[in-house]
């Protein structure tokens, strides 16, 4: 095997991979990334047996091939070294990698040993705007469980369906403590999701990488396996194989008291008062009284803030308790200046929305205070 490539595009392939390659492994060769070469294109891929990502890029192949070599000090050797072109040769498993005087040899793996890809060409794929994926993304998964025993709830369940003459996307993510739901209208034809697909953590922080949020993606389902296809790179996520719960049952009924705020400001302020947490107590108090809202921290370890916010408030006086790194993430993914919270009452839990968007919200279960 023997090609030359542009070093950045090489680089930005071999990035790529990175978050998928297994660190800790029983099976060296899942470290590995696949190099081929054919035609006048170099194909990387690299696979956990549950993502398995494949790119292609443009390059200069004297002589095809196909190697595998560790991902992470190719992608060391690459970043270190200069020049525009980098020129590779393969010759008894290793490769020699060289760019102006600097030459590198990194002994590879047999292509065979690694695992088999097989290239789905009739997967049935549908356009949509990489932003609108990157955004249901942004606003849901930080919601998502970081309990690896459960499985269901690690990951974000993907719903389809029809709103109007429109086809309509949604995206939930709960740890128990919190849901985040984010819908997105998209027109024209779409995939077909059944109940919903639950699509694991490690698959969608990949998924959100590798988007070009000003560029078009295609996406759909082939054999329990979530497809993604940009410009360069198709990328195949194994879905959780489990129910989702029901959480159209948690989504209040029962409307709190509710109050609009200037987003900025209020993310702000709870980031003041998220000085004196710790690991051990991440608490607010949220003090609604006739036009003013105050906010106060108490951590014996660390100190007290406190701070006052004008509202638009006539009601009864209110006292309500939360994770303030919760509330944080909740309002700080919203695009709007302004969000609406609705207040549960004793320990009914609260709503932020978008103000006049249904297109987001979360729910947040108080603190005992």
């Amino acid at each position: 095997m023997e090609f030359k490539i542009n070093r950045e595009t090489f680089l930005d392939g071999i990035q790529k991979t990175l978050g998928i390659v297994e660190k800790k492994t029983t099976i060296p060769i899942l470290n590995n990334v696949l190099l081929k070469a054919d035609g006048n294109k170099i194909k990387i891929t690299a696979t956990d047996r549950e993502i398995i990502l494949i790119s292609d890029y443009e390059a200069e192949v004297i002589e095809k091939g196909e190697i595998t070599v560790s991902a992470k000090k190719i992608y060391e050797m690459i970043r270190e070294i200069q020049g525009d072109s980098i020129h590779f040769v393969l010759k008894n498993n290793i490769l020699k990698i060289s760019a102006q005087r600097a030459i590198y040899k990194i002994p590879g793996l047999p292509a065979e040993d690694f695992p088999s890809i097989a290239d789905d060409h009739d997967v049935l794929l549908h356009k949509i705007e990489g932003s609108v994926i990157k955004d249901l993304i942004n606003k849901t998964s930080f919601a998502m469980a970081t309990d690896e025993t459960r499985k269901n709830l690690n990951g974000v369940l993907l719903e389809e369906g029809m709103d109007g003459v429109n086809h309509l996307l949604r995206m939930v993510a709960t740890d128990g403590h919190r849901l985040a739901l984010a819908r997105s209208l998209t027109p024209g034809h779409f995939f077909k999701v059944g109940k919903g697909i639950i699509i694991p953590r490690k698959g969608l922080m990949e998924i959100k990488k590798i988007i070009d949020e000003n560029e078009e993606v295609k996406i759909g389902l082939h054999k329990n396996m979530f497809v993604m296809q940009t410009k360069n790179t198709v990328l195949k996520i194994s879905l959780v194989d489990a129910d989702y719960p029901d959480y159209k049952k948690v989504i209040p009924t029962e409307k709190g008291i509710s109050v609009t705020l200037e987003k900025e400001y209020f993310v702000h302020a709870l980031r003041r008062m998220s000085v004196v947490s710790s690991e051990r107590y991440g608490g607010v108090i949220l003090s609604f009284s006739k036009g003013k809202l105050t906010l106060n921290s108490t951590n014996l370890d660390v100190g007290e803030a406190t701070e006052e916010i004008d509202i638009e408030y006539d009601g009864e006086a209110i006292d309500s308790g939360f994770n303030v790194n919760y509330l944080i993430d909740a309002i700080s993914v919203v695009n709007k200046d302004n969000i609406l919270f609705e207040v549960g009452m004793g320990l009914k839990p609260s709503m932020i929305k978008q103000d006049e968007d249904d297109s987001y919200l979360c729910i947040i279960m108080p603190l005992k205070i």
